[in-house]
């Protein structure tokens, strides 16, 4: 944990701002930019993240005068500025003289210069550079009056989050000789045995490389995502532990949440708040797969995760238009009043600070279709209207919801391991995201606020009893320890649910010698007297509820046997030769119950355990609720000030209903009866 924070990161009124690159423009457009970001109500400036070579333009010779005299500007014209550590993008001269700093694939093939993140994290001599700029940084902008905090690097494991340089091979058997100690338990680990993969020494020890089936070892594969992820924490804390000696009143964040990574741990190492990069239009090109998708309301699943990290975070990067490269990611532009949609959307979900990317669009490079705010020609435009009534907005209520957290009594879990171990394993991976998805869709539809919620080696009974309900949808890995915690959990009066392929890996990713659902069997009261995948000719069975409802399964069957009197049928199977055996099943432990789902969740069957359960919105008793538009709620400790955010994502009007009389603080306007949302439209209610 870190021993020593910097400054609290939070002001007294909610900071808007932007990302800025004065490197990128004449200094005769600075003074407007920040003279009309001061209008629109920003405060707040970052800069900085790819301008290594502006202040190291030759090894160890350094110039400071661009950003002294944009940060001294900036400063004039009332704005706060976070600096960024540049080291996302090594300059030309430091590649070309230690090509050995550069990542590779896991062939070998070397990443040239070029782009950005095409170094590896484990190179001794890129720490070493590393560690000089950012002194030199801290050093030079330690006292700065502007300078309020800094960002790491830049969107860490974002582009690519594998590296199989030298020095990452090399690394990697440091770290296991850490971890195991010793060959034979690493072998043990790793069920070397298997295939005759065992290793005599050290040196025949690497990350995966290729193979003929293009299939790793799985468990060599699970341990590689964890010294990846170990790899990019450590880059990141000794850059926090530089900045904390020598800049010990700014406060110290980074930005993203990308594979490959824990971001929990780095919060805990290195962090003072995290800080996410927002882009709901992903969902034009990324949709959720299945039946009526949320598009960009699933962006609130991704802020939910963000959440978990830091229940209070900023946006660093929120969308401000549409995104493309010159060879990718293309998407349309926000209508009106999609990006204030989307400002509150981060908001509602616990975003204290908010920094739109970026001021103006890049005339030139690989981002010159990922617009800004401001277009080429610097004229006035709709986004920038669109800006400035947040900004005004937020400059009126902004500081009565900060501190306010999310208020959820339903969460989905999640963990790391069963995250990585799911990308190679197939008969669990891809389950995940399309039960996520389901209860997802039905969560929101039904306006139930949820969490995402990590498990971790130090989630406490507490940290979990706060909530009504978890849904686990398939963690395959079940450590002992985990199995434990859940069954005080259901003990003390929680409600679990479980989906088919649950706790039959240990922690190595290798399968316990134990009817399925392993370490979770005696919680559930069942066993899995067999189980089959769904295959692509096949359809999926039907599925014949308790009190009528027939519903399909997905993806994949449990066949469950009940082994318990505590525990009892509420769903079979309507078809195929399992018809008539168990689906769902109930069991009764202490206060609590958990159930055990035999199939993927869909919608469907996430609406109907929720159904079963009793779960209602916290809206009910004063509002009615179009499916279109979604709720959140902040609130302060204790429930002192508690705020309803409604945001309609439909691209037509929604009618709303208020039984009871409610203002909208945005625009002082009485809701009563029959209320109609215009498309995108937002409502910040204290109830």
């Amino acid at each position: 944990m870190v021993t020593h924070k910097g400054k609290d990161w939070r002001t007294e009124q909610f900071r808007l701002g932007v990302c800025y690159y004065p490197e990128q423009w004449p200094d005769h457009l600075w003074k407007d930019d920040f003279c009309r970001m001061k209008e629109l109500g920003f405060s707040v400036v970052r800069v900085a993240e790819f301008a290594w070579s502006i202040f190291e333009p030759e090894e160890g010779r350094f110039e400071f005068d661009l950003f002294d005299r944009a940060i001294d500007l900036a400063h004039q014209c009332g704005m706060l500025v976070i600096m960024s550590t540049p080291t996302t993008t090594p300059p030309a001269w430091l590649t070309a003289k230690y090509p050995e700093v550069l990542n590779a694939k896991q062939d070998g093939t070397v990443y040239q210069h070029g782009q950005r993140r095409h170094f590896n994290y484990n190179s001794p001599i890129y720490l070493e550079l590393c560690a000089r700029i950012v002194t030199q940084l801290a050093e030079h902008y330690k006292d700065h009056p502007g300078v309020v905090g800094w960002q790491i690097d830049n969107e860490l494991n974002c582009e690519v989050n594998t590296f199989y340089s030298k020095a990452d091979h090399a690394a990697f058997r440091v770290w296991l000789q850490d971890k195991y100690g010793s060959l034979q338990a690493l072998n043990q680990a790793w069920g070397a045995v298997f295939w005759n993969q065992t290793y005599s020494d050290w040196s025949q020890v690497h990350l995966t490389r290729p193979t003929p089936t293009n299939s790793p070892n799985p468990h060599q594969a699970l341990d590689e995502k964890r010294f990846f992820s170990d790899s990019a924490i450590s880059y990141a804390k000794f850059q926090s532990e530089i900045l904390r000696e020598k800049a010990a009143n700014q406060w110290v964040t980074t930005n993203g949440m990308f594979g490959h990574l824990d971001s929990h741990q780095m919060m805990d190492d290195t962090l003072d708040v995290f800080a996410y990069d927002s882009y709901p239009n992903f969902s034009t090109i990324l949709p959720d797969k299945g039946d009526r998708p949320l598009l960009d309301r699933k962006w609130s699943l991704n802020l939910s995760a963000a959440r978990d990290v830091s229940p209070n975070f900023i946006v660093m990067e929120q969308q401000a238009g549409p995104g493309g490269w010159v060879n990718r990611i293309e998407m349309p532009s926000p209508k009106p009043g999609q990006m204030r949609l989307w400002t509150y959307q981060s908001i509602a979900h616990g975003a204290d600070m908010v920094l739109y990317f970026r001021w103006r669009t890049a005339t030139m490079g690989t981002e010159i279709y990922w617009h800004g705010l401001n277009d080429y020609h610097n004229r006035p435009n709709r986004r920038i209207e669109e800006a400035g009534r947040i900004g005004g907005e937020l400059k009126r209520i902004g500081g009565q919801l900060l501190g306010t957290t999310y208020q959820a009594e339903v969460a989905i879990l999640k963990d790391y391991d069963n995250e990585w171990d799911g990308e190679l394993d197939v008969w669990h991976g891809p389950l995940t995201g399309k039960s996520i998805s389901g209860w997802f869709k039905a969560l929101q539809r039904h306006h139930i606020p949820a969490d995402t919620k990590y498990l971790r080696s130090s989630t406490t009974l507490e940290d979990l009893t706060k909530y009504q309900l978890l849904v686990y949808p398939h963690p395959a890995i079940m450590p002992e320890s985990t199995a434990e915690l859940l069954k005080s959990y259901v003990e003390n009066g929680g409600t679990l649910i479980l989906g088919c392929r649950s706790g039959y890996k240990d922690t190595t990713g290798q399968c316990y010698m134990q009817p399925f659902p392993g370490p979770l069997a005696d919680l559930c009261g069942i066993e899995v007297e067999d189980f089959t995948l769904i295959g692509p000719l096949q359809q999926a069975p039907d599925i014949q509820w308790e009190g009528g409802n027939l519903l399909q399964g997905d993806a994949f069957v449990d066949i469950l046997r009940v082994t318990s009197d505590n525990a009892e049928v509420l769903a079979s199977y309507a078809s195929d030769y399992y018809a008539g055996k168990p689906a769902l099943v109930r069991s009764t432990r202490g206060k609590g119950t958990a159930y055990y789902y035999g199939s993927a969740f869909t919608e469907e069957a996430a609406g109907a355990l929720i159904a079963e359960n009793g779960l209602v919105s916290p809206a009910a008793n004063w509002a009615e609720l179009p499916e279109d538009v979604e709720l959140a709620i902040r609130s302060h400790d204790g429930m002192q000030k508690c705020f309803a955010i409604l945001m309609n994502y439909a691209h037509e009007e929604r009618g709303v209903t208020f039984f009871s009389r409610k203002r909208d603080l945005l625009t002082d306007t009485v809701l009563h009866g029959i209320v109609t949302m215009k498309p995108f439209e937002v409502y910040v209610i204290e109830i």
